[in-house]
């Protein structure tokens, strides 16, 4: 059943989680992120907040009003700044959020107000220890709240057919070191930050735009068609999914995925933000063959 509500969609991404990887390895690296995961669950249940999904070092939630939103957005802040493990490891949080109206089903979360969450949450928008938002999610809000927030100017969001206003929330305790300042996203500037993926397989390349949907699998009907045995028919989809390129796995084998120089995981009836760039492996391990294997390579226009 599809209900449309009006919902505040919070998204909380880990920074700094990749140098994490290269200084404390694989499993204590998933650890750490993991417990950083656990607490914005937490303090997102404190504040009456549902938590939809976590993608890896990402988590998305939504809250019944702005200002549920708004609280649990500064206390996941203070939360992880006063966790002294994490801070040895120079871990913080990048936050977005945005109010509005999203189309409900089967315990997941879509539409535009979806979308203009994670663009809030984007590392172009938001950096670490921040929260951004747009002005209408603050609007008749801040001042009974006490909440303080300072203009960031305005920011082209996809699908939208002018600029939204965007604010930096001030969670921090001390203010002095934060300083006022206005950053406004020009369209030109907009558009030189489309995001763009590119694909090779066996001398074939493919580039994907923003809202471009890519299938993998036996299918002849499939955007690359891959004709081994250990491949599913219809095995895998490549979506533009809530401002990012997601890699979702349909297959009966399952993908191994790796990202950079990180060790490869399995990918099984699953989907995986896809950053930075490297390689995907359909239906069985990276072996020695390069030709077998799906290269990707994220980037801007």
């Amino acid at each position: 059943m599809t209900e449309r509500r009006a919902l505040t969609i919070l998204f909380a991404d880990v920074s700094g989680s990749t140098r994490l990887f290269e200084s404390r390895g694989d499993l204590e690296a998933r650890r750490l992120i993991a417990h950083v995961l656990d607490a914005l669950s937490e303090v997102a249940a404190q504040h009456g907040g549902r938590v939809i999904k976590t993608i890896g070092d990402e988590i998305m939630c939504t809250f019944p009003s702005a200002l549920n939103g708004l609280f649990a957005a500064t206390d996941m802040q203070r939360r992880i700044k006063h966790d002294e493990g994490l801070q040895r490891d120079n871990l913080a949080i990048r936050i977005g959020l945005h109010h509005g109206e999203a189309l409900v089903e089967n315990d997941d979360v879509f539409g535009d107000a979806v979308n203009v969450a994670a663009r809030m949450a984007d590392k172009t928008l938001a950096r670490r220890d921040q929260i951004v938002t747009t002005a209408s999610t603050v609007a008749g809000v801040t001042i009974a709240a006490g909440l303080r927030v300072r203009p960031l100017g305005n920011a082209w969001v996809l699908g939208k057919q002018a600029p939204i206003e965007i604010v930096d929330v001030l969670w921090q305790e001390d203010l002095a070191p934060v300083t006022t300042l206005q950053r406004v996203l020009q369209p030109d500037q907009a558009s030189n930050e489309r995001s763009r993926l590119t694909l090779r397989h066996r001398g074939q390349v493919f580039e994907l735009d923003e809202g471009a949907t890519f299938s993998i699998g036996r299918d002849p009907a499939s955007s690359l068609v891959v004709e081994t045995e250990w491949v599913s028919r219809n095995h895998a989809l490549i979506e533009w999914k809530r401002g990012h390129f997601m890699f979702a796995d349909r297959s009966t084998n399952g993908s191994w995925l790796r990202m950079g120089e990180d060790n490869e995981v399995l990918v099984h009836r699953d989907e995986v933000h896809l950053r930075r760039s490297g390689t995907i492996s359909l239906g069985q391990v990276h072996g020695s063959d390069e030709l077998d294997l799906l290269h990707f390579q994220c980037g801007d226009d």
